[in-house]
């Protein structure tokens, strides 16, 4: 069995073979998403009004925020979106789910984002995404946990930012700002520095050693988390992410095309300032969410004494 390639089985009825699920594709695949906009979407409407405003893809949640226990979307909710629009579809499994992530590939979902906005399947182990046909998305919050993913078989990585969905993206800033400063370190490092820096951060050293040659991740990098508005959006671009998510916050405003159409023209125009102006202009109500707290008002200005 060597010999064919890496081979998991999971049950006397479940076997894959990663060689038939070949990274390259499925890492060409998320490639097509980069400068769009990802919206997170709840209902048949929200899906069409994403698709019609330009969105690059949209991600299936469950309506509302459940109690207790989170998990994938009901399928029948994926089956719906899926027959009333055309552009590809993402829906969040468990982490370490695999068999969510199976049921998911069955339905036909066209990206997998094994998310740690959900409940956590399993608190030790993440899915084994060589396994599957469908490009997996992932979250991190610095390189090491990105490489550590991207070991694993994502084809996309989401920098994490906050996920209370209050439009706070001061998180979501620091995390993208912290992996690009650690890939600019590591493109300035001698190559003897290389090894120590990759156990630094507990990453493969030929994935390190890559992003060295590239200065950038060798996946398509997404920010995620806090982004309402289109000047959150070219902010996140400008900073030098592929994309972005956008949350289901966005549809809580009079007029939510008008809203989404803004943050994807910004995303598409990042370094338009015009076309910035003119995204931005009649959107003040998205601004009502970002609900910054005393005590982070407090924490601010106690970070520059």
């Amino acid at each position: 069995m060597a010999d064919d390639g890496a081979v998991t089985l999971y049950n006397n009825s479940a076997l894959t073979d990663a060689k038939k699920n070949p990274f390259s594709i499925k890492a060409g695949l998320a490639q097509m998403l980069r400068g769009g906009a990802i919206l997170e979407v709840s209902s048949v409407q929200q899906a069409k009004i994403a698709e019609e405003a330009g969105a690059c893809s949209i991600m299936v949640s469950e309506p509302g925020l459940r109690q207790g226990i989170r998990r994938m979307p009901d399928p029948s909710l994926i089956k719906e979106i899926k027959r009333a629009v055309s552009i590809p579809l993402i829906a969040r499994a468990r982490v370490g789910h695999f068999v969510e992530a199976q049921i998911l590939e069955a339905i036909g979902v066209d990206y997998i984002d094994e998310s740690e906005l959900l409940a956590l399947a399993d608190e030790d182990n993440f899915i084994n995404k060589h396994n599957f046909r469908c490009p997996f998305i992932c979250g991190c919050r610095n390189l090491g946990e990105a490489l550590r993913r991207v070991r694993e078989g994502a084809a996309m990585i989401r920098t994490q930012g906050e996920i209370l969905g209050q439009g706070n993206v001061a998180e979501t800033v620091k995390n993208v700002r912290n992996v690009m400063k650690e890939v600019r370190v590591l493109n300035n490092m001698d190559e003897d520095e290389v090894f120590a820096f990759a156990k630094k951060i507990a990453a493969p050293y030929d994935l390190v050693a890559q992003i060295k040659q590239m200065g950038r991740l060798p996946v398509v990098q997404f920010a995620a988390g806090g982004i309402v508005t289109p000047a959150d959006a070219a902010l996140m671009m400008q900073l030098g992410c592929d994309g972005i998510f956008v949350g289901s916050e966005v549809f809580d405003s009079a007029d939510p095309y008008k809203r989404v159409r803004g943050i994807v023209q910004a995303v598409r125009h990042y370094n338009d300032p015009h076309v910035l102006v003119e995204s931005s202009c009649g959107l003040e109500d998205s601004m009502a969410e970002l609900n910054l707290s005393e005590d982070r008002i407090e924490q601010f200005g106690r970070g520059g004494e």
